[in-house]
């Protein structure tokens, strides 16, 4: 029998084939007979299409997605134990599952899955966040550059959450460090004099203040500044948010999105806050590390040994290498004090810190401006330890420390020397004919007895000849062929029989050479070396200060 719609002639046990409990379904149930007429709905199914009643249309009440199945099944294209077909109805998202009944009549089973799939939407952009919340951390905590980083947090806030940036800095005086990124377009920095107040909410985010609602910013009241090069379109919605740093607000970020694309809804407006907070630590980070790198550096440059250079008629060349190669600064110590003029001592010393590393750099840099202090004393050396000394041990540090000391004053081709060790190895002299003598200069240490006990000796060099001043990171370097030999006096002595007549420079450059190789790759103490050389060039001569330019013209010829 025909089952058309507005036809009554149909048993009253129609519906009996699905079950009578149909009508009782928590889910809409439509009855949809060969022709797409409705046979009958539940109640759920009244509620979901108020009006729907047996002998209508079912294209009537639902959307073509369903009509389109419907009429497939009926043209036998699709079975009814095919997967389950999905699609809009009112707002809502449906699941429809067809059942087969009597006469070639199709049961349409509504599932509501909106929730679920609002339910795995949310959960994809949760993890799309959270990855990209991971990737900006790791981006950014990946490079302590400071420039660079403000270049990553821009970049990817276009790339990720909006149709541009503008990372806007703390001011620097009266302007401020701008970064503007515009997704798939090269990033820009400038640092320019804006008005910050011209932004909503801007100024208040520079100071670390909660960001403003993005409804509350009127898009058309940004100002020029604020849209990048390469903008596309007028502004249509704005977010500014904090970016929050470690006690002091790291600066402001700025998401800009075109008027063609849909505004920031609320939970973008969070993600965002949440970007600005990684953004802003890892800006901190970087801000904080350059800002001790600056003091490290600054700090590092009174604690590093000095370049030296010919002072007065008389060469001078040092050496430094620290305990690990990794720091640049360590106990070993070494400074020349050229005289004021000619007719005044060069006084240099050369120290050994006990310990090593950044402690002992703390006390060498202390020994090193006490002595600095005391140099219109160096006439006598005595007096420079006992005072040196007495500092020592009214200090918090408990360490000791090794010196020697040479006051140094060229006359005529010779220069002549005075030498007073405290606890340091004795300086070693190479004449010009090879010999290697070594200095009776001895003494106690400095910083570990009430009284400090030195013997001066008093010498002369001839032009050509070498006073080597050196620590015992050079002679107690462990190394040779079985790698646990010291490198010794005995070498060390032999090497300098090899430099007779070198400069200064050249002196000090073989020793740190040999010791090295020696070494090979095993560990070693700070090393520091000092040469005081007299040149072959012959007497100098002075007038007013000042070298005879004849008299080096003559010595040239």
């Amino acid at each position: 029998m025909s089952s058309s719609p507005g036809t009554s002639a149909r048993p009253p046990d129609a519906g009996q084939t699905v079950g009578a409990t149909w009508t009782e379904a928590p889910c809409p149930v439509l009855i949809v007979d060969r022709h797409g007429g409705l046979v009958d709905v539940n109640g759920a199914a009244r509620i979901l299409l108020p009006g729907a009643a047996g002998g209508d249309w079912l294209h009537e009440h639902v959307p073509s997605w369903l009509c389109d199945a419907h009429q497939r099944i009926s043209d036998g294209l699709r079975g009814p134990r095919a997967e389950p077909l999905s699609g809009p109805i009112r707002e809502r998202h449906f699941e429809a599952h067809p059942t087969a009944a009597g006469d070639g009549d199709v049961v349409w089973w509504l599932v509501d899955d909106t929730d679920r799939r609002l339910a795995e939407a949310a959960l994809t952009d949760a993890q799309t966040r959270t990855e990209i919340l991971s990737q900006v951390s790791s981006t950014l905590l990946s490079t302590l550059n400071v420039p660079r980083c403000m270049e990553v947090t821009a970049s990817m806030a276009a790339e990720h959450l909006a149709d541009a940036a503008v990372l806007v800095a703390p001011p620097q005086g009266r302007r401020h460090p701008l970064t503007h990124a515009v997704r798939g377009r090269p990033v820009t920095q400038v640092t320019r004099l804006v008005d910050v107040t011209g932004v909503p909410g801007l100024p208040e985010a520079l100071q670390g203040f909660p960001p403003v609602p993005a409804r509350w910013i009127n898009p058309a009241d940004i100002p020029d500044w604020v849209t990048p090069d390469g903008f596309a379109g007028p502004v249509g919605s704005v977010i500014v948010a904090p970016l929050p740093g470690h006690g002091v607000p790291a600066g402001a970020l700025i998401l800009v999105r075109s008027s063609t694309e849909q505004s920031f809804t609320e939970g973008e407006e969070v993600f965002a806050r949440l970007f600005a907070a990684r953004a802003g630590a890892a800006l901190s980070a970087a801000r904080l590390y350059s800002e001790q790198a600056t003091v490290t550096a600054t700090l590092m440059r009174e604690l590093l040994p000095p370049p030296l250079s010919s002072v007065h008629g008389v060469e001078y060349a040092g050496g430094y290498r620290a305990a690990k190669d990794h720091e640049r600064v360590g106990g070993d110590f070494y400074d020349v004090h050229p005289g004021s003029d000619p007719s005044q001592d060069t006084f240099v010393v050369l120290g050994d810190v006990a310990g090593k590393g950044l402690d002992a750099a703390v006390l060498t840099g202390k020994i090193r401006n006490t002595l600095h202090a005391l140099l219109p004393l160096t006439d006598d050396h005595q007096r420079v330890l006992d005072l040196l000394n007495g500092a020592l041990l009214t200090s918090h540090h408990a360490r000791f420390a090794t010196l020697v000391l040479a006051s140094v004053r060229r006359r005529g081709s010779r220069a002549e020397l005075r030498l007073t060790s405290a606890g340091h190895l004795p300086p070693l002299i190479v004449r010009a004919d090879g010999t290697v003598e070594v200095v009776p200069a001895h003494g106690s240490l400095v910083g570990a007895l009430p009284a400090v006990t030195a013997h001066t000796v008093r010498t002369v060099l001839a032009p050509g000849e070498t006073c080597l001043l050196y620590t015992d990171g050079i002679t107690e370097a462990r190394g040779g062929p079985l790698g646990d030999e010291f490198f010794g006096e005995r070498r060390l002595r032999r090497a300098l029989a090899e430099c007779a007549g070198l400069p200064a420079e050249a002196v000090v450059e073989r020793v740190q050479m040999l010791a090295a190789q020696w070494l090979g790759t095993g560990r070693h103490d700070d090393m520091a070396a000092v040469a005081i050389s007299v040149p072959r060039t012959g007497p100098l001569t002075v007038l007013n200060g000042r070298a005879d330019a004849k008299a080096k013209n003559r010595r040239s010829a």
